[in-house]
């Protein structure tokens, strides 16, 4: 597949570069904000703040796995959580730090169905006592140009799925997200059809890389960074890596995911971290690391696969620019 190179993504810094729908829908929520701010924004903050009060973090007793350890220098925390994609609580990369208190995070349930032996409703307390805590360090890159290094906590996602026993016809795994507009402030706009849902396919979820994160930085998941449970899936664009998760579905045939959905000539049901395929609107080769000086910072040169080389095994044969 060929995709042409906008002149703009040679000047422009890639994290600054919004799609296009969401930068419609940004005019009209701005618009739509402003007309009723002054009749009683502050009140319904504060009403708000008051009835869904944060959950404290809990601290995750994790043994370090050094398989997973790259050696480059960790962003902190306040960037981690502070700068990140959860459309359903705000455009801008502040916003969600921002309005995600709203999220209730207990009590919580996942059910796991569709093309499994064993179909099963489990709660948080149960998915965090299913296997071993891992602390594993790895690399997330953001299709829009930027990156971050953060110390997950969870454990690889087979082991879940092991458990629940998939058939043979079990070829993809989807996630769907919450979506719940009292919760949520974000549902309410066009951007995407809500539910958010992403899929792997079966072998791309049983890969020992891929993990079902239950915290960072050694406590619970903060609920900007998809509290209380969601996938991370290293080698991928983070848009791949599904928050706030409250289904895990086994299919026969390839899932309709939200952004494939929406932009299918932008975001490939793969979306593999790829420096070689640009963006229809940007170039993909190099990198911004959050946390580090500003735009003046040197960018990273972009790896395949985001570094991680071992699961280049998963698409032998494939021509990666055609299933980008």
């Amino acid at each position: 597949m060929l995709i042409k190179r906008s002149p703009q993504s040679l000047v422009l810094p890639a994290s600054e570069i919004t799609p296009q729908a969401v930068y419609e829908e940004r005019r009209r929520f701005i618009a739509r904000m402003a007309a009723g701010a002054v009749a009683g924004g502050a009140l319904w903050e504060m009403a708000n703040r008051e009835a869904f009060a944060d959950v404290p973090a809990q601290k995750l007793a994790a043994k370090p796995n050094p398989a997973y350890a790259p050696l480059e220098k960790q962003t902190p925390f306040k960037d981690a959580s502070s700068y990140n994609n959860y459309y359903e609580f705000g455009l801008d990369k502040d916003e969600p730090a921002q309005t995600a208190h709203t999220l209730r995070t207990r009590p919580w349930t996942v059910s796991i169905e569709g093309e499994v032996k064993k179909p099963m409703t489990l709660d948080i307390d149960s998915l965090l006592k299913l296997a071993p805590l891992e602390e594993r360090i790895y690399r997330l890159r953001c299709v829009e140009g930027w990156s971050m290094v953060i110390p997950w906590v969870g454990y690889s996602l087979s082991a879940l799925i092991k458990k629940v026993e998939p058939t043979g016809n079990a070829k993809f795994v989807e996630f769907t997200t919450l979506a719940d507009s009292k919760q949520m402030p974000g549902i309410g706009n066009r951007v995407l059809n809500w539910p958010y849902v992403e899929g792997l396919r079966i072998d791309e979820a049983m890969h020992p890389l891929t993990l079902l994160g239950l915290g960072m930085y050694g406590q619970t998941l903060p609920n900007q960074n998809g509290a209380p449970v969601r996938v991370v899936v290293p080698w991928k664009y983070g848009f791949k890596s599904a928050k706030s998760i409250v289904k895990i579905r086994f299919l026969k045939e390839q899932p309709r995911t939200a952004w494939n959905v929406s932009a299918p000539s932008e975001y490939g049901f793969y979306s593999n971290v790829n420096p070689e395929v640009d963006h229809p609107r940007w170039s993909q080769a190099s990198e911004r690391r959050i946390g580090e000086d500003g735009f003046f910072q040197k960018k990273r040169k972009t790896l395949m696969f985001n570094g991680y080389p071992e699961v280049a095994s998963l698409y032998t044969g494939m021509d990666l620019k055609k299933n980008f």
